[in-house]
């Protein structure tokens, strides 16, 4: 079988788990199932009578909502699929002489982490810093595949674009903030603090007096029967919202300066093309993130965000790879 082929499937596959897992924290079903890696100890959410009174007397404090239940199983679902194509990748790479081992090899141990992750989301019932975790790992994965993607397919760019290779630095130090920025986002996400601030272009009423980040960014929140809804004070979110939307401001203008640099100076089609949709992907990011405090955080756009957000990183990831590769 062709490892070309198999890594765009697992590519998207890769951006629906993303989606599916952003999904399902937004629409509050991340505990849809209480156990792991079934739902109520079946492959399934029990809905007939018989395994409702199973599930009665397994989790007596729990209630089947069969509409979270399924966001969840299906997100699991997808995940195995994906860490059974991830194996098949690392599988055909081990058999192929010319095939890179590594970073199959590395790929795979990050899925299994992530699964790691995945199971501990439940039972450590939402914690902000292991829901992050999981959220970056998929971030990672994704774009680890890229690069496995790229390296299977030589990048040709003629006659190495000298000039566009002096940018090669300020690339580097572009996809660090965006990762910083990605970041902030899942803490953001994690914590429920999309909605602190309902007000452009920062926060309502008196909130310079009112950041608190000690509190806001303190990896470990003490102990608590969950963590579903979020357990911080309004002043420890609204600092989480109003970090977020600093760091969107600054990384809004260095993306956006990249590519402008690089539309003006690039040589090659290739990184002027990419250029282009940093430049695109990035002006969409910034509605999507104006239209969840806007219109208060719709589901449908506030999804779309964490995807843009996936976009964003794969396509730094490709013009970094194209700049820093040797000619």
């Amino acid at each position: 079988m062709q490892i070309k082929p198999l890594l765009k499937i697992t590519l998207v596959f890769t951006l629906c788990v993303i989606l599916m897992g952003a999904y399902t924290r937004l629409s509050d079903a991340g505990l849809g199932c209480p156990d792991w890696p079934g739902c109520y100890g079946m492959l399934k959410v029990p809905s007939q009578a018989h395994e409702l009174n199973q599930v009665q007397q397994a989790f007596p404090e729990h209630t089947v909502e069969a509409d979270k239940a399924w966001l969840e199983m299906i997100h699991r679902y997808i995940a195995g699929t994906l860490g059974l194509l991830v194996l098949l990748i690392l599988a055909i790479s081990l058999k192929t002489n010319d095939a890179p081992k590594k970073l199959p090899m590395f790929i795979a141990a990050l899925i299994i982490f992530q699964a790691a992750l995945g199971m501990w989301t439940v039972t450590m019932k939402l914690m902000p810093i292991i829901v992050m975790a999981h959220l970056l790992g998929g971030f990672a994965l994704f774009s680890l595949l890229l690069l496995l993607y790229l390296r299977s397919k030589p990048l040709r760019i003629p006659g190495g674009d000298l000039p566009a290779r002096k940018l090669a630095g300020f690339a580097a130090i572009s996809i660090g903030v965006l990762l910083l920025q990605i970041i902030l986002g899942g803490w953001t996400s994690s914590n429920y603090a999309a909605l602190a601030c309902t007000t452009l272009p920062f926060c309502e009423g008196n909130w310079v007096d009112n950041l608190s980040f000690a509190k806001a960014f303190s990896p470990f929140q003490g102990e608590h029967a969950s963590f579903e809804y979020g357990v911080l004070d309004y002043s420890a979110r609204m600092t989480i919202h109003v970090a977020h939307r600093v760091g969107a401001i600054i990384t809004t203008a260095m993306l956006l300066y990249l590519a402008f640099k690089l539309i003006h100076t690039a040589k090659s089609t290739t990184i002027r093309n990419a250029a282009w949709l940093l430049a695109v992907l990035v002006v969409v990011q910034v509605i999507l993130g104006i239209s969840n405090i806007v219109l208060h955080l719709p589901l449908g756009i506030a999804v779309s965000h964490n995807g843009g957000a996936a976009l964003l990183l794969l396509t730094l990831v490709f013009i970094n790879y194209a700049l820093w590769r040797k000619a």
